[in-house]
């Protein structure tokens, strides 16, 4: 491996995986590797899979052959959620040499340099209740905003989901940690983090599930102060979890953004229960309405998974009435697909992928006025907007504190910049 000098990177699912994987980069390339893009030739190629759907597994194998064709003397690496719920799956794919679960991920550099191509792809794998320890990670150079991971893990048991089974219990860095973490991150020039985790307000859970005196909640009251960060804001975070403490915290904050993304995944009584969620959905309509009450220019964005075993017509019209009348922002719709190992399999009836398909898109269609909605409400006000240091054919995008996205011509000036904007 000593003459391996080249690497690419690419990501599949959630904002953790692109913090993870933008750590996993900086450490090949402090010890001798160069970074190229995933389209270019590389001597090792690195893929950081998801497991949340099954498109995200074919799109997996389907990089693999990608690969294979561009340059078949390569070695190919698969790390992440995959990697860790189905090493024998993917060690089976052609052209793949390595594949790292959960406990691995961060010792790739050591895994490389026993690697030898040609001989049969290499598992290295545990037990997912052996994984404890912590790793933090942040995006750095890659983008006007950071990702910043202060949690891992899921102690929940939703019947739909495999994370707590690829990425263990719930643990988390403290306090001190995430805050010097934050603070070189704001010497490298990023003027916004997005703290994320797979159960974001769990934070405070230590290795082996050990409980920390620290909380969420301690943990924004520590970042609100840390110097040259001009933006927060909140990845995701449950509802049950959300405490009015929180909120009011974040209504009163210069620093964390009026903005929550908040899962609800269906909006019927019946296939709550069904999904094991902790809450109902009366309580999330409670925190919608604080946060309104509070922050009246707040965006709200809503997970929702259409097509779960049960789910009859009965049950999406409750859940499209549901978001129809709640006062939020946008949707990140998901169509249900079964994974293994899952309770939701058990479930009966399965619901018609065409009929899932169709429910996806009359929410996407939802999504789409909220949005036109929430955007227009907002038309003749002022609004502070961060532009990312990106020129797309002449053009340049970025966000207002509120997360509506702005275009405008690319301006060299106000790349990386907060610009006061009336929003149009």
């Amino acid at each position: 491996m000593s003459k391996q000098q080249t690497v690419a990177f690419h990501t599949l699912g959630c904002k953790l995986n692109f913090s993870e994987t933008s750590t996993l980069s900086r450490q090949l390339e402090q010890n001798g590797f160069e970074k190229k893009d995933f389209a270019e030739k590389a001597d090792v190629y690195v893929i950081n899979t998801c497991s949340v759907t099954e498109n995200a597994d074919k799109e997996c194998r389907q990089l693999v052959r990608r690969i294979q064709r561009r340059s078949p003397e390569s070695f190919v690496v698969i790390t992440g959620c995959y990697a860790q719920l189905k090493p024998q799956e993917i060690a089976s794919i052609p052209g793949v040499d390595l594949v790292l679960g959960a406990a691995e991920k961060f010792n790739l550099i050591k895994h490389l340099s026993n690697l030898t191509k040609g001989d049969a792809a290499k598992i290295c794998s545990c037990e997912i209740d052996d994984v404890s320890d912590f790793h933090s990670s942040f995006s750095v150079n890659d983008r006007t905003r950071t990702f910043l991971k202060v949690q891992d893990g899921c102690d929940y048991n939703c019947s739909f989901c495999t994370i707590p089974m690829a990425r263990g219990k719930s643990r988390s860095d403290v306090v001190a940690n995430v805050v010097e973490q934050a603070k070189a991150v704001a010497a490298s020039g990023a003027k916004e983090i997005v703290l994320t985790g797979v159960n974001l307000g769990d934070f405070g859970k230590g290795p082996n599930g050990e409980k920390h005196t620290e909380t969420f909640f301690d943990l924004i009251q520590a970042l609100d102060n840390v110097a040259g960060i001009e933006r927060f804001r909140i990845s995701s975070i449950e509802p049950n979890l959300l405490t009015p403490e929180i909120i009011e915290f974040v209504a009163k904050s210069k620093k964390f953004m009026p903005h929550f993304h908040i899962p609800l995944q269906s909006g019927s009584a019946d296939i709550l229960g069904l999904m094991r969620r902790r809450y109902k959905k009366e309580l999330y309509q409670e925190r919608v309405s604080l946060i309104k009450k509070m922050i009246p220019h707040c965006a709200i964005g809503v997970d929702v998974i259409v097509g779960f075993p049960g789910e009859t017509d009965t049950h999406f019209k409750e859940t499209f009435d549901f978001l129809h009348d709640l006062d939020i922002s946008y949707l990140h719709v998901f169509t249900y697909s079964e994974r293994d190992n899952t309770k939701a399999l058990e479930i009966k009836p399965v619901i018609p992928i065409a009929t899932r398909n169709e429910r996806n898109k009359t929410l996407r269609n939802l999504s789409f006025m909220k949005l036109q909605y929430f955007t227009a409400a907002h038309v003749g006000s002022a609004r502070k907007v961060l532009f990312e240091d990106f020129n797309k054919n002449g053009m340049m995008e970025g966000y207002t504190d509120n997360y509506i996205r702005i275009t405008t011509p690319y301006r060299t000036e106000w790349a990386n910049q907060i610009i006061d904007w009336e929003m149009r």
